[in-house]
């Protein structure tokens, strides 16, 4: 079971925003299902949410009972004051709303078995931080992690309707952040949008304390999971080299006006090495001795894996897909 929490605010009395209302639907709808359209998440979407009491209730209800995920997303302002805040409407400094403080207690104290916080706001980079020792020491309990869109002292831009992290963290959900078997995971996330960002721009920060991560949304894997799991069948061993010749190459048939070398086209031949191709193009697989994988077979060469290929062919033989 995962649950999620959206929270997007705009209406500030004195400081209002536009984008995070906006960045609040889009989140909650890429996290509701798949790609495949099966359901995902179970999402609750606060936009708005007029008080910092009304917030940490439902902060409080997220974290409740075990679930594989429960997940908080929140855009709107951040404050700097003492370890920061997520500011609500009803803001009467020094309170501005929810302490980060306050949110990380919920999620360390919860038993749900991964608790996954990502905010869109100015100075979140704070969360996390021990205001007991140095501010770059943190303390997350076991399943705790934490995406935020800048550092401790940044602020958090919006472009076009949406905060800049948000952007590229609906690009990383779409796909752009998935494995090749589909999964995005919250370091896959953090990865993609951590390249995406120059070093003058605002600094995502990622903090976690997990062994290991659910997929938060799975998208069409890029070679189809049937061709992944015999990639240890077709090469013995990860260094092995499968020897191709022309009967490998679906042109090089008899009814094909070109010329036409021996042994030709042969149909179980030719759909191994559209496999192969496809594993090429993802990275996979590469060929030996030419620059293409057609010409390997014509010439009677071989292809082998990459070392990226020789990592899915362990998760292949080991059946962890």
């Amino acid at each position: 079971m995962k649950k999620a929490l959206v929270v997007g605010i705009d209406d500030y009395p004195n400081a209002p925003l536009k984008g995070c209302v906006n960045d609040a639907e889009a989140i909650a709808k890429a996290l509701e299902r798949n790609q495949d359209q099966t359901k995902n998440f179970d999402v609750r979407l606060e936009k708005n949410i007029p008080s910092g009491a009304r917030l940490l209730s439902a902060v409080n209800d997220l974290f409740q009972g075990d679930a594989d995920i429960a997940l908080l997303y929140f855009s709107g302002h951040g404050s700097e004051d003492g370890i920061g805040y997520l500011v609500t409407p009803d803001y009467a400094p020094p309170i501005w709303g929810v302490s980060m403080a306050d949110i990380l207690s919920c999620a360390n104290k919860s038993k749900c078995r991964n608790k996954i916080i990502i905010l869109d706001s100015c100075y979140s980079g704070r969360l996390g931080e021990n205001p007991v020792f140095e501010a770059t020491s943190s303390e997350l309990a076991e399943g705790v992690t934490i995406m935020t869109a800048s550092s401790r002292d940044q602020v958090s831009l919006e472009i076009n309707g949406h905060g800049v992290f948000t952007g590229l963290l609906l690009q990383g959900l779409a796909g752009g952040a998935a494995d090749l078997t589909g999964k995005i995971s919250p370091a896959s996330l953090y990865a993609f949008i951590d390249q995406s960002l120059g070093p003058w721009e605002q600094r995502p920060v990622f903090k976690t304390n997990t062994t290991a991560f659910l997929s938060i949304r799975s998208v069409q894997p890029q070679v189809p999971m049937t061709t992944l799991r015999i990639i240890s069948k077709i090469f013995e061993e990860p260094t092995a080299e499968f020897g191709l010749d022309p009967s490998y190459e679906d042109t090089n048939a008899v009814d094909i006006d070109h010329k036409v070398v021996k042994p030709y086209a042969v149909r179980e031949h030719v759909d191994l090495f559209k496999k192969l191709q496809s594993l090429e193009g993802v990275g996979l697989v590469e060929p030996v001795g030419e620059d293409f994988m057609y010409f390997a077979a014509m010439h009677n060469k071989s292809c082998r894996l990459t070392p990226l290929g020789m990592h899915y062919w362990k998760l292949s033989k080991d059946r962890r897909f």
